[in-house]
């Protein structure tokens, strides 16, 4: 009886847990992008539909992860699964339309001036490994363990334009990506140290995890640099 209440506990405290990270992520997100309007004079009215629908896009997705873990939290399991299918559909919504955002940026020469073009060109790495780690969060569904711990590593590497808004990006130039890497890299951390001391040990998706975001940020430094990306950002720009 004591174990069969040590377990419930334990999923609940983890539930929670899971939904209290889903909330911070929303925050940083949104109050990234907030201090973002307050710091710069954009004209949002005037900016081109694509920036409004990959806003839309992705901004649904963070919304859409807090209502998932909340679903979750408050034991309506079914719902969950049934607004997973929408969540499912949004993700190559969020590869094409993060993608194609980027190279119009590049086109119209509106990367940010601590960024190379080939740099802010190589960030559309993040969007793929985030698509690679939910989609096998989608295909292990049926595991909850690795389900919801894949979805949290998928949506802490989707937070670094956020990030870059909130850290001074100015100061640091190109290396910055490093100090992003780190941001996100400290919430995946919380969120082992949690494991680490609910269950005993770290699970093994988070490693998973840890890895894709470590390679990630690797190819970044490395396509971002080379002599063929920029060849590419010579001919989006002409």
């Amino acid at each position: 009886m004591a174990t069969l209440a040590t377990s419930v506990s334990a999923i609940t405290a983890e539930r929670r847990f899971y939904l209290m990270l889903a909330a911070i992520i929303a925050v940083t997100v949104f109050a990234g992008f907030g201090l973002d309007l307050q710091r710069t004079d954009w004209n949002i009215a005037g900016l081109p539909a694509q920036v409004h629908l990959h806003a839309a896009v992705f901004f649904g997705w963070i919304i859409l992860y807090v209502a998932q873990n909340w679903l979750v939290d408050r034991g309506s399991i079914a719902t969950h699964r049934r607004l997973g299918v929408a969540t499912a559909c949004l993700i190559p919504i969020m590869v094409v339309v993060g993608v194609a955002t980027t190279v119009m940026a590049v086109r119209l020469n509106r990367v940010p001036p601590f960024f190379t073009p080939g740099l802010f060109l190589a960030l559309d790495l993040q969007i793929i490994g985030f698509a690679i780690l939910a989609g096998w969060a989608i295909q292990l569904r049926h595991r909850s363990d690795w389900h919801k711990r894949l979805m949290l590593c998928a949506t802490i590497l989707i937070m670094s334009p956020a990030l870059g808004r909130i850290l001074p990006m100015p100061l640091m130039g190109p290396s910055g990506i490093w100090a992003i890497f780190i941001a996100t890299m400290a919430y995946l951390g919380a969120a082992m140290l949690f494991d680490a001391q609910l269950r005993g040990r770290v699970h093994l998706a988070y490693w998973w995890g840890a890895g894709m975001l470590s390679l990630v940020q690797l190819l970044i430094g490395i396509v971002g640099f080379s002599p063929r990306l920029d060849k590419l950002v010579a001919q989006l720009a002409a």
